[in-house]
């Protein structure tokens, strides 16, 4: 009887600690699209977030088109609470997770890009890591500061948040930042001035990979009049 009850014992044990340790379900990712991945840290901006992870996520639902995967990526596994109080869990985990190769990383704007986050050395080497493979990286308000910590818009024209571009080139005297536009796009690299217009800035994306047509068809499903050229923006080449 006594070694009846051990056993149960040390299966009920076993049972309960395999089901606390189960393994971390990743999002699927389809093959053959663009593996687009959002750098997401506490104090994220909602909109910066969500107005291109709408834009493009809903590319999967175009014809003859190389569609989009989109997921989060953060440096835990713990959910991320957002400025305004959404608890978003991330996908990938960059500091521990093998990761899927990145063609677009997103950095939304988020409350501590203009200080604490520029110090976290981890997530500038994971932009700067990523860069190297991207084909583009694009950034939303002041998502910019992070891009211009890790280096990448040394050689390039950028913009971001408009009440923010004074102490952007405060910080970074070297860099050529604009303001009169709503994003700018210099080689893989596309800023953006944030807020709502982060709709534009993907879907300036999305036209420059998909074409016109679906850009418009985009815009479409989320009630935008998308017209490239009734919004201010410069690009470089």
């Amino acid at each position: 009887m006594k070694y009846i009850l051990s056993i149960i014992v040390i299966t009920l044990f076993f049972g309960c600690h395999n089901t606390k340790e189960k393994s971390k379900e990743f999002p699927k990712l389809e093959p053959n699209r663009y593996n687009v991945a959002f750098l997401i840290m506490d104090g994220v901006y909602n909109t910066e977030l969500t107005a291109p992870y709408d834009i493009f996520q809903h590319t999967i639902f175009r014809k003859n088109i190389k569609a989009m995967n989109v997921f989060t990526v953060a440096n835990t596994d713990n959910p991320i609470v957002s400025f305004e109080g959404m608890r978003i869990l991330p996908d990938f985990n960059y500091l521990n997770d093998s990761l899927p190769k990145i063609d677009i990383l997103v950095v939304p704007s988020a409350e501590h890009h203009l200080d604490t986050d520029l110090e976290d050395k981890a997530m500038i080497d994971f932009v700067k890591k990523v860069d190297k493979e991207a084909q583009f990286i694009t950034s939303h308000c002041d998502g910019a500061f992070v891009l211009a910590e890790a280096g990448l818009l040394d050689n390039s024209v950028s913009t971001t948040f408009p009440s923010d571009i004074d102490k952007m080139r405060e910080m970074f005297p070297d860099l050529d930042i604009r303001k009169d536009v709503l994003f700018v796009h210099d080689g893989k690299y596309i800023t953006s001035a944030g807020g709502a217009k982060s709709f534009e800035a993907a879907l300036y994306l999305s036209e420059y990979l998909f074409g016109k047509e679906i850009a418009k068809s985009l815009a479409g499903g989320l009630v935008i009049d998308w017209k490239l050229e009734n919004v201010p923006h410069l690009i470089v080449k």
